[in-house]
């Protein structure tokens, strides 16, 4: 459904591919292809993900299986081919929308970081690949190994050489030991803003990197619900009391999966923070929330009941919308329509930015036709 002249575009910043099992064999190189991830049950009978002798993401898998039984009620998606996916898509009136993947979200948890570059060369081959099938309506987060620096700006450059990759997704978690905003991802953000590429910062919440709340709980419904919120909060501040954003000013990031209704309170505290204690931040010249204004975007969900006082606290600009479609906490079908009831206070102008313009300014994708 490309848009028709004049006609609303409505991008889904946040969807997820449910990658098959099979892509290791078809697109991990054959010198990695024996510890390629594979299906194997865990103590408790669960289906997981095994590379090499590593259990990947079991917590959240297990999750995922227990709020599959809670939606077990609602129509099924229609994620598994690219046809289904486009018609699930028209159901709900969306244009576009941009891929994430699922098993990948754990991948940083591999161990050797030669192995985790090569995952993400197949899974991003793979990715690069089902987008081309899907009429210029569907784009991909490719995924970068963050463990070596070097390799995650090698594979930036290829993906943007071989598939013209609009964004990438990074975890907001520490990788290797270094927090987002650790020096040495300055070659990285310099090559990312350079080539007009988005960065999105994307939590998935498992055990094998360190999290936030998993020093505090041991149950992961709990760590879920803090895990997400808190590692976006600590990833966006990082990057602009830092001055990462001040050293890059062109460069976009975007925080995704989280919900949007901590972004007025914490660009409040820092803007408090920066005010009483300048001198602990000598790298940042603009308030915290100009920062944000000017390169930050967070995706709202459209169940999230708080949405004009976010508007009211950050702009309408900044904002964008996702599903997290086909994955079970997803809202299926109807999406939009929830979408446009929580946004009922809203001025036209306001909507048509958060269902569409925003997200292409962001991605920087221009959608064929509108």
């Amino acid at each position: 459904m490309s848009p028709q002249s004049g006609q609303q575009v409505v991008m889904d910043a946040d969807a997820h591919v449910m990658e098959p099992i099979e892509l290791w064999n078809d697109y991990l190189e054959d010198r990695f292809r024996e510890r390629g991830p594979r299906f194997a049950p865990t103590e408790r009978g669960l289906n997981a993900f095994i590379v090499d002798d590593q259990l990947i993401g079991a917590a959240a898998f297990e999750l995922g299986r227990a709020a599959s039984t809670l939606a077990r009620e609602r129509p099924p998606t229609r994620h598994a081919t690219i046809d289904g996916r486009l018609a699930d898509m028209d159901s709900e009136g969306i244009t576009a929308a941009v891929l994430f993947p699922s098993i990948g979200l754990y991948l940083g948890e591999v161990r050797d970081p030669v192995l985790l570059a090569a995952l993400c060369r197949a899974y991003n081959n793979w990715l690069a690949d089902e987008c081309a099938q899907g009429q210029d309506r569907l784009y991909g987060a490719a995924l970068l190994p963050l463990a070596d620096i070097d390799a995650a700006v090698t594979e930036l450059e290829r993906v943007i050489d071989r598939h013209g990759a609009n964004v990438v997704m990074v975890r907001p978690n520490p990788a290797n030991g270094r927090p987002l905003h650790h020096p040495a991802y300055d070659r990285l953000w310099e090559r990312a803003a350079a080539a007009d590429v988005a960065i999105a910062v994307h939590e998935g919440w498992s055990a094998g990197v360190p999290t936030l709340g998993s020093d505090r709980f041991d149950n992961p419904a709990i760590e879920h619900a803090l895990s997400h919120p808190f590692e976006q909060m600590a990833a966006c501040a990082g990057l602009i009391l830092t001055g990462v954003l001040e050293r890059h000013p062109a460069l976009r990031v975007g925080f995704l999966e989280s919900g949007g209704g901590w972004v007025p309170y914490l660009l409040h505290r820092l803007d408090e923070h920066l005010e009483m204690w300048p001198s602990f931040m000598p790298k940042v010249t603009l308030r915290p929330s100009e920062y944000f204004a000017r390169q930050c975007f967070v995706s709202i969900d459209p169940q999230e009941p708080h949405i004009a006082p976010i508007v009211a606290a950050v702009g309408d600009e900044c904002i964008v919308w996702a599903t997290d479609y086909p994955h079970p906490d997803a809202v299926f079908p109807g999406a939009v329509d929830v979408l446009r009831d929580g946004m009922k206070g809203l001025s036209a102008a306001s909507q048509e930015r958060i269902l569409g313009c925003n997200a292409q300014r962001y991605f920087g994708i221009k959608i064929p036709g509108a």
